[in-house]
């Protein structure tokens, strides 16, 4: 009985040859259209060389658009850092204007003792030089026209010998670092 099953068995084994032997007849018609893909081979290396070429004008697109966006950073970082400088001078010099106002009503009042008030000017004018090494400027005041930007307008006077709109007296100095104003000048504006 092992004869009858082998051969049982090989009946199937029989047919899935004959199954397998048909593809391998077929094969060589299938072997001409592997040339044809090995034709389309070369056209896809074309299609890979012109992306290289057209990245080539993107890289360098980008290099430029990375080189103006590093400048752009430089001098944004430099401006910061002079707007950080201008910030500091701007605060350091409005903690010592009420030493300046001291130091200046000082000057005002009178005194008998002429080295006590000689003592008080070397100080002011101390002052005022380390004012202006940091850039600070005065605000001119008195017989100019007012000007809101720089003015700040306490007091109003009517007087026919004095222009429109002129400070005709000046309360509280007012000083500026460049076109910053630190401190607006308090007037008496005529007219």
């Amino acid at each position: 009985m092992s004869g009858k099953k082998k051969n049982e068995h090989s009946a199937p084994e029989a047919e899935e040859k004959k199954e397998k032997t048909t593809p391998a007849a077929e094969q060589p018609e299938e072997k001409p259209a592997e040339p044809a893909a090995e034709e389309q081979k070369p056209e896809a290396k074309e299609p890979e060389k012109a992306p290289a070429k057209e990245a080539a004008p993107a890289d360098s697109d980008r290099y430029i658009r990375l080189m103006a966006e590093f400048d752009n950073y430089k001098k944004r970082s430099a401006k910061e850092r002079e707007n950080i400088y201008t910030d500091v001078r701007v605060d350091t010099v409005t903690k010592f204007l009420p030493v300046y106002d001291n130091l200046e009503r000082a000057l005002r009042a009178e005194t008998a003792d002429a080295a006590y008030k000689r003592g008080v000017e070397m100080t002011f004018n101390q002052l005022l030089d380390v004012f202006k090494k940091l850039g600070v400027e005065e605000i001119e005041s008195v017989g100019k026209p007012f000007d809101p930007q720089v003015h700040n307008a306490v007091m109003h006077v009517e007087d026919e010998t004095k222009g429109e709109n002129e400070i005709v007296e000046e309360f509280q100095k007012g000083f500026r670092i460049g076109d910053r104003v630190i401190r607006f000048s308090m007037v008496k504006v005529a007219n």
